[in-house]
């Protein structure tokens, strides 16, 4: 018998690993140049209102440009408050569909739902604030906040939480419009992460038996929990920075006057779309770099919080067992 022809391989280089290690890292220094550069135009661009207010300008209630006296905090509240709104309705809501396509669906359903959800991910953000004025606000007056009024009046905290007048405009609008618009981001990125959960793992827990939850709960959610804490943090981004939607049905009023869930406020995003082009160079256009600034800082505490609750998390992995 005889023996194969040797097959001659090309091997390329050295230089060729040294080159791609090179590309690889230069790709992490520019991305690090990048936000560097961005923080850097920030700080400059918002300095004058950093110099003037300092740390007072996110507690100051004031902004008025004729006065040139300037304060985040409406604007502040207004992002947190929506955001707050939108993760606490759209996590459940997305935890349901992931934990209905993967464990409960039906085959035929899965790939049409499926695909039904993650195109709500295309609609313009400023279709979904359209929607949000003209078809869901006065839903929302009508049938939520004069109900809810009539229900809670005179009594202390709860009335004034759904007071104002009944227009469908404000902070609970934009925070639903905003879960509406992160819910196919998170259960996209949920129903990922718990279909890459080995299979053995989950049909052993069923053999063990376990109901659907227990195995959601004690096999699926441990095992991907990374994923689904990323798919939140993804959510939680998209809902800070939305912009056009919140500027449609948030009402756009840079005032605090009651924490109202139904009181017209502001937020970051949508103060920077309705004002920068029109702002003067000087202290006006200054604050709302500053801003951006805060929006950005907010940004990178979130970020910061999901990487510590994740440490803390693999820390107590197997504290139980």
């Amino acid at each position: 018998m005889s023996s194969p022809v040797p097959v001659n391989v090309s091997r390329s280089g050295p230089w060729v690993d040294a080159l791609f290690g090179w590309l690889a890292q230069g790709a992490a220094w520019v991305t690090l140049a990048l936000l560097a550069s961005i923080i850097a135009s920030l700080v400059v661009g918002a300095w004058p209102a950093i110099e003037r207010y300092g740390f007072g300008f996110l507690t100051n209630a004031v902004w008025d440009p004729v006065q040139e006296n300037f304060g985040g905090l409406v604007m502040i509240y207004g992002t947190l408050a929506t955001s707050t709104i939108a993760l606490l309705i759209a996590v459940p809501v997305s935890f349901g569909i992931a934990l209905f396509l993967t464990e409960m669906c039906p085959a035929w359903l899965k790939r049409p739902l499926g695909t039904a959800i993650e195109l709500l991910a295309a609609v313009p953000s400023i279709v979904y604030g359209m929607w949000g004025l003209l078809v869901f606000g006065p839903i929302l007056a009508q049938y939520v906040q004069t109900p809810l009024q009539s229900l809670f009046s005179g009594i202390p905290y709860l009335g004034a939480l759904v007071s104002g007048p009944p227009v469908g405009i404000g902070i609970l609008s934009a925070g639903i419009i905003l879960a509406i618009m992160i819910i196919p981001f998170i259960a996209s990125v949920m129903r990922d992460v718990f279909e890459v959960t080995p299979p053995l793992l989950k049909e052993s827990a069923y053999g063990l038996g376990s109901t659907t939850w227990e195995v959601v709960s004690k096999v699926v959610l441990p095992y991907t929990k990374t994923g689904v804490i990323g798919g939140i943090m993804l959510g939680l981004g998209r809902a800070l920075g939305e912009t056009m939607a919140v500027t449609f049905v948030i009402g756009n009023m840079n005032q605090l006057d009651t924490l109202s869930l139904f009181d017209a406020a502001n937020s970051i995003t949508s103060a920077l779309a309705n004002e920068f082009a029109e702002a003067g160079a000087g202290i006006h256009q200054a604050s709302l770099i500053y801003l951006g600034l805060v929006l950005f800082f907010i940004t990178f505490v979130v970020l910061a919080l999901s990487k510590l609750l994740l440490q803390q998390l693999k820390k107590n992995e197997g504290a139980k067992s």
